[in-house]
């Protein structure tokens, strides 16, 4: 999938009070006690209503997808446009008194506001530019101003960008906006499970296999070029369907049959460093974790047993390929280990539960998310890489009053936030959570089901 290029500029000012500064005006965690309230007035066209036909639904567009991509982030609270004191229909972008029909920022402190938005759009042919400037309004200072282009098909695609440029002005770390989510689904139709690409948001959604059959456990190579996934595929001369695991390429929509021993073949994890592939392996007997090259090519046999025990779904650490975290019922009961990539210094994490699964390493390496089953179903836990302080994220109830289950969590790019499935609507469906459990927000919200979502880094 070939990702469109969109040019960013800076805007100039004349003004020297109006700078732009560097500082960190949010401090990461601050959230929690205290939003920054946001003021966001509508974008502004500049043209007149016959230049385009498209202007309302673009402007609507990019204004909804930065109101939620901000409110997502947990750091805002937007104040309701009837609080406004101004007309920002007829005020311009920047402050009087350096523009004629400049705003006010009295106008502004006096509705609490704490960060102001004003931003404008214009469209010429089939290119929309977006123009933005983002002030901090108690002392009346530009933080951010920046023009976007682009063609009019990357307009949601323009507004992502400037989400994670506000993130990262205020609290100096880049938002997880320009980052997409791979998932195998049943939208397609029929008893099938085809496997997924959409924007983080679910928008966008783009089917990518097409087996006919159950496709499941996508998962991204580093560089976000290349999903490898399983398939239920049958074989010319087979009589039955074997769980093979295959490697497909975005850009060209190649496809590879690259694990098809008789067993299971699944659970990839790529190595941070691109170069290889964890997996789980049957062969006939009980599953055990190894290492193999993108050609196939077995590398070694990570895990051994001991005799009977299942050892699944490993997860390698993004920034160090020498650790390793795994499920296995070792001890009797399915938990959560840590390993080096060449299967020694196992520790055991979990001790709790009945089954615990999935584990999912944040972009730091410093936590661990899993789903973890009490009683009659799972929900998705938070801890640190040894295993303490944990915290659990979801508590949802279905409408008959038992738990939901929550389950096979991903780590957002920024380690702000989890994704995970949930079935508390009766289908299974995409959530994110906060990190620290305090927020929640529905992301898929249709009739399908979705399975093992897996969030890749910031796509550029």
């Amino acid at each position: 999938m070939k990702l469109l290029c969109i040019l960013l500029a800076l805007c100039t000012f004349s003004q020297a009070s109006l700078a732009q500064d560097s500082g960190i005006y949010i401090k990461l965690g601050e959230a929690r006690t205290k939003k920054s309230l946001m003021a966001f007035p509508p974008l502004q066209y500049f043209g007149s209503p016959t230049s385009s036909s498209k202007y309302q639904s673009v402007g609507a567009e990019m204004f909804n997808t930065i109101t939620n991509d901000l409110s997502v982030s947990s750091y805002f609270q937007f104040i309701n446009q009837t609080a406004f004191l101004e007309d920002t229909s007829k005020t311009g972008l920047q402050p009087a008194p350096g523009q004629a029909n400049g705003f006010k920022f009295q106008s502004w402190s006096a509705v609490g506001a704490d960060f102001l938005i004003k931003a404008g759009f214009s469209i010429a042919g089939d290119e929309v530019t977006l123009e933005t400037y983002t002030y901090h309004v108690s002392r009346a200072k530009l933080i951010l101003g920046k023009k976007y282009k682009g063609p009019l098909s990357t307009a949601r695609r323009i507004a992502h960008t400037f989400s994670n440029d506000v993130l990262e002005a205020l609290t100096g770390k880049e938002g997880p906006f320009l980052s997409r989510v791979t998932v195998s689904t049943d939208r397609g139709g029929g008893q099938s499970k085809e496997i997924y690409v959409m924007d983080w948001d679910s928008a966008n959604a783009n089917q990518v296999t097409s087996h006919r059959s159950i496709s499941i456990s996508p998962a991204w190579s580093p560089d976000g070029k290349k999903i490898a996934y399983t398939s239920y595929v049958k074989r010319v001369g087979a009589k039955f369907r074997n769980a093979d695991m295959l490697l497909l390429d975005l850009s060209s929509g190649k496809r590879t049959l690259i694990s098809y021993r008789q067993g299971i073949n699944s659970g990839a994890a790529f190595s941070p460093d691109g170069k290889s592939i964890f997996l789980t392996i049957s062969q006939g007997n009980n599953p055990d974790i190894y290492k193999m090259s993108y050609d196939g090519t077995l590398l070694g046999k990570i895990t051994n047993g001991p005799s009977g025990a299942m050892n699944v779904e490993p997860a390698v650490c993004p920034g160090d390929s020498s650790k390793v975290a795994f499920s296995s019922d070792r001890a009797g009961k399915p938990m959560i280990y840590t390993m080096n990539a060449d299967g020694g210094n196992i520790k055991r994490l979990t001790f709790a539960g009945v089954f615990n699964s999935s584990p999912s390493w944040s972009p730091d390496c410093k936590k661990i998310a899993f789903a973890g089953q009490s009683e009659d179903h799972f929900d998705i836990f938070v801890m640190n890489a040894d295993g303490t302080e944990m915290v659990r994220l979801t508590s949802a109830k279905k409408s008959n009053g038992r738990g939901a289950s929550n389950e096979d969590p991903s780590f957002s790019p920024d380690g702000r936030f989890v994704m995970y499935t949930s079935n508390r609507t009766g289908k299974n469906q995409v959530y994110i959570s906060t990190a620290d459990g305090s927020e929640e927000r529905r992301v898929t919200n249709d009739n399908y089901n979705y399975f093992k979502p897996k969030w890749s880094k910031n796509i550029e």
